[in-house]
């Protein structure tokens, strides 16, 4: 529809474009992949706003501007095999399909693993390298691994160990971590050999993951 195509424009030039999402390639996908289709029904008409949107109890769709910053950051490339963490109903894993070879989709939620790839399925071919697999968030998906970019839908409180174990040597984990100073920062951790290195880029607020809340602290 026509106002949905509007507002892919608008979420290109004023949400992205306007906070230093310059990667052409991403910017392009993002265009195109009809948001409103990784959303309930009933969220349809907000599927642009400029904000984290609920798609089920506790489980959010990412702001489109944080979303293309990480994805801008973990700079997906045509040969890469991506795993996104919390893939919801699919959003994430559809854009970053059009730019790797192949992602693989973890959903740990029966009801939104079946809704993305039923969604995933509707692109008319265009998503066939995304599998959508079930499990836990928090252990990653170690049948596939390892993955040259990790891609976490969603914020952490921690440093994401289990995934980290799952790259390739020369990959990249992205997410929205909790630091120190109790604010969310996005982060990249990029792995040479043995080492693992950590870069805070940009601010940012996002719901946490299921499985990535911090340990609660002892008080007396």
């Amino acid at each position: 529809m026509a106002v949905y195509e509007s507002a892919r424009v608008k979420m290109v030039e004023n949400q992205l474009r306007a906070n230093k999402v310059v990667d052409e390639r991403l910017t392009e996908v993002m265009r195109k992949i009809e948001r409103e289709r990784f959303v309930p029904a009933a969220k349809r008409s907000v599927a642009y706003a400029d904000e984290a949107l609920q798609i089920a109890n506790g489980r959010w769709l990412m702001e489109p501007m944080l979303f293309a910053r990480l994805s801008q950051l973990a700079n997906v490339s045509s040969g890469d095999l991506v795993l996104v963490v919390g893939a919801g109903m699919g959003y994430g894993a559809a854009i970053l399909a059009s730019l790797a070879s192949a992602v693989v989709a973890l959903e740990e939620d029966e009801n939104l693993a079946a809704a993305a790839g039923e969604a995933l399925a509707g692109l008319d071919g265009a998503a066939d390298n995304v599998v959508v697999e079930q499990g836990a968030l928090n252990q990653g998906w170690p049948g596939q691994a390892p993955y040259d970019v990790i891609f976490v839908e969603g914020a952490v409180e921690g440093r994401p160990d289990a995934l980290l174990s799952q790259l390739a040597d020369g990959g990249r984990l992205v997410v929205m971590e909790k630091t120190a100073s109790m604010v969310q920062r996005g982060v990249i951790y990029s792995k040479r050999g043995e080492t693992i290195a950590r870069r805070e880029v940009f601010d940012g607020t996002t719901p946490v993951l299921p499985g990535f809340s911090a340990a609660p602290a002892f008080s007396f």
